[in-house]
């Protein structure tokens, strides 16, 4: 829970980790993860409120995330906000969970405005998007297969490291070098979408079939080889558009090696942004950031919202 000042400015953002309760079973329970939300959710909402020094009257929007994701936890988030918006009469404003990423940006960079390119990372979304204004969106390229943050958790379970795999992955290629030629998957025609899977497996068969291979060199090679399939897409984007701002956007954009590559991109004139690192991951400072720009574009739900898992931006 977080609360926002004019999509900019963070009062409070509370989270409530369940990391080291799925890190015992090697990834996220949905059934685990959403009794834990109900648990936790009334006791967050609370502490944001006191940590920002506001009451209920001072809210103008209540903005929950309604999708993509898991449909047990979305549920919790979205029946609360529901009850909390007919309770206290305050406007209600469902969000999309891929824009609350890019609005991470808006908290991060307070003079970014649309339009710019943002790349889409996640566990569950690999996406190039054309972000037009603050509610308009056009998607260039997507993953056909595994999300990017998929492939990871998976490279990092097959090498022995467990869950979050991600930041692990990062920790162990620091150690090792980028010597393994790994697959890269390119499509015909004029299309910017990804493919993970062939590099995934690559990896998994390479460990399988060379137990003493240096894991550290595997994990460096295996964060290269996507990292370089991120930015042959983002240029053609940019060569595309002609738009020449990059931001990052999701879980992945943590990662230390893509934040340093794209970086590399400012010797060529294009602007690059990334979120602070403690709003890559989930947080509901950049679902507050979105759902105010909704809101002051004149977008409200309806008490019939409904969870929906699948949610396209």
């Amino acid at each position: 829970m977080a609360i926002v000042k004019n999509g900019r400015e963070v009062l409070s953002n509370i989270i409530d980790t369940q990391i080291p309760i799925h890190e015992k079973y090697g990834g996220v329970v949905p059934e685990i993860a959403s009794r834990n939300h109900i648990e936790a959710i009334s006791r967050v909402t609370q502490k944001a409120l006191e940590e920002a020094k506001v009451t209920w009257e001072d809210i103008t929007a209540i903005t929950p995330t309604y999708g993509p994701g898991l449909v047990g936890a979305l549920l919790v988030g979205v029946s609360y906000a529901k009850a909390l918006a007919y309770a206290k009469e305050i406007p209600f404003v469902g969000v999309n969970h891929i824009q609350g990423h890019i609005a991470a940006n808006y908290i991060t960079h307070q003079k970014l405005e649309p339009p710019f390119l943002c790349i889409m990372m996640s566990g569950g979304n690999t996406q190039i998007i054309h972000v037009k204004n603050y509610i308009e969106f056009e998607v260039l390229g997507k993953t056909r297969d595994d999300a990017i943050g998929e492939a990871f958790d998976k490279v990092a379970r097959v090498v022995g490291l467990g869950y979050p795999g991600g930041p692990k992955v990062d920790k162990l290629a620091k150690e090792g070098q980028a010597n393994i030629e790994l697959p890269k998957t390119h499509f015909e025609g004029d299309t910017l979408d990804f493919s993970f899977s062939g590099i995934k497996t690559a990896v998994i068969n390479l460990h399988h079939k060379t137990p003493d291979i240096n894991k550290a060199d595997l994990c460096a090679s295996f964060q290269k080889t996507v990292t370089e399939t991120l930015m042959e897409n983002v240029e053609k984007a940019i060569k595309k558009t002609g738009v020449r701002a990059i931001a990052l956007a999701g879980g992945v954009s943590s990662n230390s090696y893509i934040r340093k590559e794209f970086l590399e991109l400012e010797k060529s004139g294009i602007q690059v942004y990334m979120p602070d690192l403690k709003l890559c991951t989930d947080n509901a400072a950049m679902i507050a950031s979105a759902g105010y720009y909704n809101y002051i574009a004149g977008n409200r739900s309806t008490l019939n919202l409904n969870a929906v898992p699948n949610l396209k931006l």
